[in-house]
């Protein structure tokens, strides 16, 4: 495993239903940011603001063999990068909001989001695939998807699976995951890439625009990258992954070892 990595996000403005745009724009800032990770919003392939279930199987994406996924593997070989990024995926009768990781070796993991939010549980099926850390040659990384953030136990079921970096895609219409991505970072001792859109969307009664504010925060909450508001733009930082290794928050505390877990029954009542 590599000591050091280049770590980055890809903020972006998918253009809505523009599948083959879309994801030469995320091959075009892969070979850009010369990047060991690179982090892409969620829905990146194609938008966000679907009118119907049947419009998103429209625009959906199949992961095990189609051409889409064959293209980005290529890139990935090519850039030595691992792509982490969201799309709609296709799955026989099932519709996912999913989080895909392609590793240089053309290996594929697939995270399908489990914490639908707001239409999207008209959209989507909820996620199938249990929170699991994966193994990489640039460390051991977490996948999540946007709304996930609301709910601590996804970082740190991911943490306990002995998740490094925490790779987290999103589509972010409210004020608080920002801040809120500090306290999983602090309280985990994890590394945290939240790669966030920006732009807005009108195609049904609504219009909702995006946050941008993509960012990169230490195993220790510290903010190291952050972009802007409304920009696309590609943020970066040399970070060590084995840093999120020491759960030591003192010399005396342990953030894994000193949980009291007889007292934490009703968390999954």
């Amino acid at each position: 495993m590599k000591e050091k990595i280049k770590a980055a996000c890809g903020q972006m403005f998918p253009k809505f239903g523009d599948t083959e745009g879309n994801l030469e724009k995320v091959f075009q800032m892969t070979r850009e940011a010369k990047a060991d990770l690179i982090v892409f919003p969620e829905l990146a392939t194609s938008g966000y603001e679907f009118k119907d279930r049947e419009e998103a199987m429209m625009y959906a994406i199949d992961l095990i063999d189609g051409a889409e996924i064959y293209n980005i593997c290529k890139v990935a070989k090519e850039t030595g990068a691992h792509i982490v990024l969201g799309v709609p995926e296709k799955a026989v009768d099932k519709l996912y909001n999913s989080t895909v990781l392609i590793s240089p070796l053309g290996e594929v993991t697939v995270y399908r989001k489990l914490h639908l939010f707001d239409r999207e549980k008209e959209l989507f099926d909820q996620g199938n695939i249990p929170l699991k850390a994966v193994d990489t040659e640039i460390g051991r990384l977490g996948l999540m998807l946007c709304f996930d953030w609301i709910f601590p136990e996804t970082v740190r079921l991911l943490t306990l699976d002995g998740a490094q970096i925490i790779c987290h895609p999103a589509n972010l219409v409210l004020q608080y995951c920002q801040r809120a991505m500090f306290a999983r970072s602090i309280e985990n001792g994890v590394f945290t890439i939240t790669c966030n859109r920006i732009g807005a969307e009108a195609r049904i009664d609504r219009e909702l625009s995006f946050t941008g504010y993509s960012q990169i925060l230490s195993n220790r909450g510290g903010l190291l990258a952050q972009a802007g508001s409304e920009s696309e733009e590609i943020i970066s930082v040399e970070i060590k992954p084995a840093d999120a290794d020491d759960k030591m928050m003192t010399k005396t505390n342990h953030l894994i070892d000193d949980r009291i877990t007889a007292f934490y029954g009703r968390l999954t009542i």
